[in-house]
């Protein structure tokens, strides 16, 4: 069967096949500093707790799409109760316990369309994803990091915010956050 990005509709990741039209349901799950750092070093910039907590409730049960990079970052690899699906330009790389991509495109062909599929990073897949995501859940940390890795621009013309939450008074952290959602108006 052969897929093919449908330009018009790159935003939305519609894909045809024999005239069908699938949605993929692409979403982009990030904590970004006021600076839009994420990272350094191959590494978080902070610890968040609650952060953790709503990272493991909104992905359990579904496809989580990173690169190779942010895999081997992980505490423990593969994440449970996810399909881990790694993306590599490494041509027959195999990673125990993970659905192999080669390009972008080649994992929206192997993403779940009857599900939300999570974008979990690095920096570099989240700006090749931004285009074909449809929603954003944010955790807006409040201060500005020092950084290597950074979360691009978001448009607000673009970006709609549904929902959001301060966290103001986290004894862990010296900084207040938000988890923020958006939808692609």
């Amino acid at each position: 069967m052969f897929f093919y990005i449908c330009s018009a509709f790159m935003h939305q990741a519609k894909y045809t096949c024999k005239n069908h039209f699938i949605s993929m349901n692409i979403s982009i799950i990030v904590a970004i500093a006021s600076n839009n750092a994420i990272g350094k070093n191959n590494d978080l910039l902070w610890h968040i707790s609650k952060d953790l907590q709503r990272f493991k409730k909104l992905t359990d049960g579904h496809f989580i799409v990173m690169g190779k990079k942010t895999y081997f970052s992980l505490p423990k690899r593969p994440l449970p109760n996810r399909t881990n699906m790694v993306i590599t330009d490494v041509p027959g790389e195999q990673i125990d316990g993970c659905l192999m991509a080669w390009s972008i495109e080649d994992a929206i062909e192997k993403m779940d369309p009857e599900k939300e599929n999570f974008i979990i990073g690095g920096g570099s897949i989240y700006r090749q994803f931004l285009p074909y995501a449809n929603k954003l859940y944010l955790t807006r940390v409040h201060k500005d990091f020092d950084a290597d890795t950074f979360f691009p621009g978001i448009s607000l013309d673009e970006w709609e915010l549904t929902e959001k939450e301060n966290m103001t008074n986290d004894e862990q952290n010296d900084f207040a956050y938000s988890f923020e959602t958006y939808k692609r108006k």
